[in-house]
């Protein structure tokens, strides 16, 4: 089936489930009082990606957030995400360069899809600059056509899917702190290929919810909320013992 293999995308009725999207944004709305306790940061910088097609305005809520937990939250300023076109990889490390520059210290990254598998890249190429890197359902590990946004990826950056540049090397952690968020009823891309290798510094973090939703969905924010609250050089596994196994299960479950 197309829900459990990952070199296939996911079904079509996980694709329709998709809808969910729009009831997770009235539960952030919802929950904002309870969202309100999630921890508290220290100010850092943290600058936020959108996923394929998308724009900052599709990270307005997960930024409003994290303004509120006390971070200096940032857009990319780079309109829509039209996938590895002539320059963006130059125009993100530059933003990085800046952010940093401007904070004085180095930058969380919070890639949604495909923006996540830009955070890691920029991570890797950058990793004094960057202190950790969030991924929200981004695939940097499957199939490249594991995915029902395949074809909307081609036609918005005039790149085959397979010619992605950094493939076999997406795969690896990054050099720094690493933590992916994934669904398995992610109707976009198949979750299999959104695993992170964990390792000393790097794991997965499982919700229940839609790829659309993610961004905006009150368990990835607290769980956001929750890793970039860590000091600098004090980085513990996401604890997901007592009352939260039930948010969040074990993502090694078979």
């Amino acid at each position: 089936m197309a829900e459990t293999d990952p070199s296939l995308p996911p079904s079509r009725r996980l694709l329709m489930l998709e809808a969910r999207a729009v009831a997770e944004l009235s539960a952030f709305f919802a929950m904002a009082p309870l969202l309100r306790r999630a921890p508290a940061g220290d100010g850092h910088p943290v600058l936020v990606l959108p996923g394929l097609a998308a724009s900052d305005r599709s990270t307005l809520p997960l930024r409003a957030f994290l303004r509120d937990r006390g971070y200096q939250a940032h857009g990319w300023k780079l309109g829509n995400n039209f996938g590895l076109r002539p320059g963006v990889e130059e125009q993100l490390d530059a933003r990085l360069a800046e952010l940093h520059e401007r904070h004085g210290q180095p930058v969380s990254l919070v890639g949604w899809s495909l923006g996540g598998i830009f955070a890691r890249e920029m991570a890797r190429r950058a990793p004094q600059r960057v202190r950790g890197v969030i991924t929200l359902g981004s695939p940097f590990g499957g199939a490249p056509r594991a995915s029902n946004a395949w074809r909307l990826y081609e036609a918005v950056s005039g790149h085959s899917v397979d010619d992605w540049p950094h493939r076999e090397d997406a795969k690896r952690p990054p050099p720094v702190p690493a933590t992916a968020i994934f669904s398995r009823s992610d109707g976009i891309v198949a979750w299999q290929g959104c695993l992170e290798r964990e390792g000393p510094t790097s794991e997965n973090i499982e919700v229940e919810g839609s790829h659309c939703g993610l961004g905006h969905n009150p368990a990835v924010l607290y769980a956001i909320a929750d890793r970039l609250a860590q000091p600098p050089g004090q980085w513990r596994p996401f604890d997901r013992s007592g009352l939260r196994g039930r948010l969040y299960p074990d993502p090694h479950r078979a």
